[in-house]
């Protein structure tokens, strides 16, 4: 529940109001001239009505509006001759939420309706009820309770576009210290680990054409200087990652599994069905799943094949990852960042994952999405 400026909730703030005016307006009913008839009763019935329903000047401020002014118009034509403070309240109410073309027409229509109203009852001759219906409705009182509610929507607006401001500052700043960290890394790191990559790699080639048996050591050094260039790859993509360009998604799948083939891996890709009008969070996660178990098979699985399949359903959509690799479930494998990233993204969309190794050796992911929640 959200709380207003006292730190108490909106509700309990907008009930007080409303409970106050309505007491206000039937102390004043009660007070003053009224008839003794029947229609005394209706009278006190508007009474508390215009007031009561403030408590909906939130949520509806137009029908709010439209109750609170024919209320008014209603206790001054049965004889209640009592100030319209519920209207000003929705005079307010509707002018704070942008509606000031509604209200200024609004309030032209009382202004005409309260001098017959008045005249109707019969209490008045015909200067008095307008003197008084002039009385009950001031004109400055109604100009000041829609300029207290332009004046608090406008610093509402300023107050959020500060806020947009800040926040598009901040993330601004935060895109270039990505992108000088990326910067950094690859004019520090790149070219030496290139270098020692290369050299390593022509060592073993020369060891090996002359037929010379090859130093684990130097064998070690190649594996860790490929390793280090695709971990520095993978981290400046993810430093210059800064969300413009077009999100990656199911119709992206295809392009993993063949980029999977071009490096060794037998990959396959199964899709059933198609989901309309994906969510963008649910199609973005759908590729990172994918993205992730396939990246972590290629890295350390020690493969050969590797099956992707996609379920479309109508509320939920499957994905299950498998492959032939070295886990087992007595050797599983220690659970890992994308693993633990992957987890995060499904759970937030308030789906299942399961990554385990399977009972025939090779390690499985599976992760049902929820459509509906997803959006």
């Amino acid at each position: 529940m959200s709380t207003g400026r006292s730190g108490l909730p909106t509700g309990v703030i907008d009930w007080a109001i409303a409970l106050g005016v309505a007491a206000a307006l039937l102390i004043t009913g009660l007070s003053g001239e009224h008839p003794a008839t029947g229609l005394g009763l209706l009278g006190y019935a508007l009474l508390a009505a215009g007031g009561l329903s403030l408590i909906a000047r939130r949520r509806a401020p137009l029908p709010v509006l439209a109750v609170t002014g024919l209320c008014a118009v209603g206790y001054q034509a049965v004889g209640f001759d009592v100030p319209v403070v519920a209207y000003l309240f929705a005079v307010y109410a509707a002018v704070r939420a942008g509606h000031r073309t509604a209200t200024i027409v609004a309030s032209v229509a009382i202004l005409a309706a309260l001098p017959l109203a008045a005249l109707a009852s019969g209490l008045h001759d015909t200067g008095e009820a307008f003197a008084q219906a002039r009385g009950a409705l001031e004109i400055a009182w109604l100009i000041a309770a829609g300029a207290a509610g332009e004046a608090l929507r406008q610093a509402e607006q300023r107050a959020e576009e500060a806020e947009r401001t800040r926040e598009e500052t901040a993330r601004r700043r935060a895109d270039e210290e990505r992108l000088h960290i990326a910067r950094e890394l690859h004019d520090s790191l790149t070219h030496q680990i290139s270098i020692v990559k290369l050299q390593a790699e022509v060592a073993v080639h020369v060891a090996r054409r002359r037929g010379e048996e090859v130093p684990e050591a130097l064998l070690a050094i190649q594996e860790a200087g490929r390793e280090a260039a695709r971990e520095l790859r993978a981290t400046l993509e993810a430093l210059r990652d800064d969300d413009t360009a077009p999100p990656r998604g199911l119709d992206d799948v295809p392009q993993l599994v063949e980029r999977a083939r071009t490096i060794g891996l037998d990959a396959t890709l199964t899709i059933e069905g198609r989901p309309h009008d994906m969510p963008a969070a649910l199609d973005r996660t759908v590729y990172r799943i994918v993205q992730e178990s396939l990246t972590n098979i290629a890295r350390h699985a020690a493969a050969g094949t590797a099956s992707v399949r996609i379920d479309c359903r109508p509320d939920v959509l499957a994905i299950r990852i498998d492959d032939d690799g070295r886990a087992t479930p007595d050797d599983p494998p220690a659970p890992g960042v994308g693993l633990l990233g992957m987890r995060e993204r499904v759970t937030a969309l308030g789906g299942r994952l399961r990554a385990e190794p399977r009972g025939e050796g090779g390690f499985t992911v599976q992760a049902e999405l929820p459509v509906e929640q997803a959006s």
